[in-house]
């Protein structure tokens, strides 16, 4: 873990640092083509996980859930919804999950979606989306 990805984690609700731990170490395993940094987005300091200088994840603590923002859930409609079925106790927001604790994201699941999501190009993805709408 980078240190500010580390020092936000130990900072969170004592309940809260054994799920967000485990999620960041299966993007960190899973997603090489990503960095974390502490940042702010939407007003709320987060760990925002970067690929070529564009966010593709973004884990937060908030006051009554944990969120993980997901870029591929956004950019492709079949992923969201798979992954909405699989993780039906979470709840699904256009490109985020929300959650209280373990039992809404279970990790092995977790695991699954961050293998595939390594796999997305989000950066190509980018790309053709803003080549395709200047047309």
């Amino acid at each position: 873990m980078g240190s500010n990805a580390i020092d936000f984690i130990k900072n969170q609700p004592i309940e809260r640092i054994e799920i967000l731990t485990a999620i960041h170490e299966i993007i960190m395993e899973h997603d090489k083509t990503v960095a974390p940094n502490v940042e702010k987005m939407m007003g709320k300091e987060m760990i925002i996980y970067k690929c070529g200088g564009v966010m593709k994840y973004g884990l937060s603590s908030v006051k009554k859930h944990i969120s993980l923002h997901v870029m591929p859930i956004y950019c492709l409609p079949e992923l969201h919804y798979k992954y909405a079925s699989l993780l039906d106790k979470a709840s699904f927001q256009k490109g985020c999950i929300n959650f209280q604790d373990s039992s809404e994201m279970p990790l092995e699941i977790v695991k699954q979606m961050f293998i595939e999501f390594s796999a997305f190009d989000f950066i190509k993805f980018r790309e053709q989306y803003y080549s395709n709408n200047k047309k």
